[in-house]
């Protein structure tokens, strides 16, 4: 299974996220910590893979950067209990949710979805498969984000707010889980601005790193 999981990007129906996951980034965003998980969705066509830029978007000038623990789903499920919500995970991987800010905040003083935000073209960057042998336990895992060399994200997924097996559980009592899908688990304080010329470098403690150029749509 885990070498078909591989191609995950490839045959992913769907990118799962979730917002507000770390408590110092809801702060940071002048967000209430949330009762339960927010979730939103991006589509598979906001992957870009390493080699290739992210571009900024149509009618923004203040682009963030997100990084964030996938996990990779490697059984198909609904309506899954918390208790054996760890057997649908296949694996995990890296990954940036770049974030439109001003986009984002002009669409929810509307009250309107993040959809043109958080969904438009290279919105995810994302790393390879990371199979679940080298983390053991996704709950304790650094992860970090440096922009030009200099460290903005540092932080640990021991202080999501929601952890992986709640949100297979809720996220599945809406929609079901595919094999190949991902959730983006949401991202520790320090989120911030990039610009075109820009290199964000991340990775998840030493067990998988990724870079990416910032350029001009």
């Amino acid at each position: 299974m885990a070498s078909g999981l591989a191609r995950f990007v490839e045959v992913g129906r769907k990118i799962v996220c979730v917002g507000r996951n770390y408590s110092e980034h809801a702060a940071e965003l002048g967000n209430k910590v949330p009762s339960e998980p927010v979730i939103f969705i991006k589509p598979t066509s906001s992957y870009v893979t390493e080699g290739n830029p992210i571009k900024i978007p149509h009618g923004s000038t203040n682009l963030h950067h997100e990084v964030e623990l996938g996990v990779v789903i490697g059984k198909t499920g609904s309506n899954i209990p918390e208790s054996s919500a760890m057997q649908h995970v296949g694996g995990y991987t890296l990954a940036l949710d770049m974030t439109a800010r001003d986009v984002q905040d002009q669409l929810k003083k509307k009250g309107l979805p993040w959809t043109l935000a958080k969904g438009f073209d290279t919105a995810c960057p994302i790393g390879p498969f990371v199979p679940l042998e080298k983390i053991p336990d996704p709950q304790n895992v650094g992860i970090w984000l440096k922009v030009n060399d200099i460290m903005k994200q540092n932080g640990n997924t021991k202080d999501m707010i929601f952890r992986i097996p709640f949100l297979i559980k809720f996220v599945s009592q809406f929609m079901t889980l595919d094999v190949g899908d991902v959730i983006l688990t949401g991202t520790p304080s320090g989120v911030g601005p990039v610009t075109a010329g820009d290199v964000i470098t991340c990775g998840l403690t030493d067990i998988v790193s990724m870079s990416f150029n910032v350029a001009k749509d």
